[in-house]
């Protein structure tokens, strides 16, 4: 049986907490601004969440998968676990807390966090499965390639020229909005859409590729750290010609979140794995119930806002009588509510450690 590598179990499950934080403001017309997403073209820390929570699925796919043989029985599994995860994001975004359960079916938002989290899963561990590292490794440099010159240089049947801004003549919001429509998650684009979804599988190659690095680098870390200073070069370098930009998933984006995802991965490993260093272990809990927190969470700050009380929904009264105090900021009366939520979602993932509860998806 393999050992488990805590640092997976750690990132994987602060990455979820992460979410959880930038996910549940008080208010989100008062948020410090390394916790929103840029508003287009650029990078903050919280635009690097997703990206790292796909590279450890990917991790996890080498760990999980490796000694696991190509049967009908595995890619059975494999299918199951994806269209349990599909499945859990449709609930997301049709839940309201009354009959009958479902918005309207004719804007219901089909793409969503869970949703990409379930395909990139399927396609990656298929992929894994029957291709070596080296195929995989080419594969993914081909779509980064092929990404961006279609994206790019690929005129539109008019004879327009396509361009990275949010306009009609950007080729990820022209066939999301022809494709999806009205279930788009805004009227224009949407970040978890059709087209964009082939680059985040590349954050999950390079995330399996990863992981078999990280099983033979046994007491060295060099490796690691050569290949993220090797992706965050590419990216930034790229960045000039095809801008960093997480609501299409750019290439330069692909190359730098992997690029700060094997970094810090790195050192947690060196920590926790190599050196023995006994550190945030409240994470790991998380990390082993990743998918049921950030369901949970999900799911009830849904209950919260769509549920009434004295004229208000329940966050909302939650934040203004409990949080918002006036020798505080709005910022950081928001944050402070953000950060009772993490909390309690942590405290959450240590109970279910203790009674030996872990619910996979």
């Amino acid at each position: 049986m393999r050992k488990r590598i805590e640092s997976l179990d750690f990132l994987r499950g602060f990455t979820i907490a992460a979410m959880i934080m930038v996910n549940t403001p008080g208010t989100w017309d008062h948020v410090y601004t390394p916790l929103l997403h840029t508003n287009w073209h650029g990078l903050t820390p919280t635009d690097l969440i997703f990206p790292f929570f796909l590279f450890i699925v990917g991790t996890s796919i080498y760990f999980a998968y490796v000694s696991k043989p190509s049967t009908i029985s595995t890619y059975k599994k494999i299918l199951i676990r994806s269209l349990k995860l599909i499945g859990l994001g449709l609930v997301l975004n049709a839940f309201v807390p009354y009959f009958p359960f479902v918005t309207d079916l004719e804007t219901l938002r089909y793409t969503g966090v869970l949703q990409r989290i379930g395909i990139v899963f399927f396609i990656s561990a298929i992929l894994f499965l029957n291709c070596n590292g080296k195929i995989l490794f080419w594969m993914s440099i081909i779509i980064l390639s092929c990404y961006w010159l279609f994206l790019g240089y690929v005129p539109f049947s008019d004879g327009s020229i396509p361009t990275f801004d949010r306009a009609s003549n950007n080729w990820v919001m022209y066939i999301d909005s022809r494709v999806i429509g009205n279930h788009m998650w805004k009227h224009d684009y949407d970040p978890e859409g059709l087209l964009s979804t082939l680059p985040a599988i590349v954050s999950c190659l390079f995330g399996i590729l990863i992981g078999r690095i990280v099983e033979r680098i046994n007491t060295s870390i060099v490796s690691l750290l050569g290949i993220a200073l090797l992706f965050l070069i590419s990216g930034y370098v790229m960045h000039y010609w095809f801008p960093i930009n997480k609501s299409i998933w750019s290439s330069s984006f692909v190359l730098v979140s992997c690029g700060w995802g094997t970094l810090i991965l790195a050192v947690i490993y060196f920590l926790t794995d190599i050196k023995k260093i006994k550190m945030g272990s409240i994470f790991k809990y998380v990390g082993r119930n990743a998918i049921t927190i950030y369901f949970m969470s999900s799911f009830i700050s849904r209950i919260f806002y769509l549920t009434n009380i004295k004229n208000t929904n329940v966050h909302s009264w939650l934040y203004e009588n409990l949080f918002n105090y006036n020798f505080l900021s709005n910022k950081l009366s928001s944050l402070l509510y953000a950060i009772v939520t993490v909390l309690f979602y942590l405290g959450l993932s240590y109970v279910l450690h203790r009674k030996k509860i872990y619910i996979k998806v």
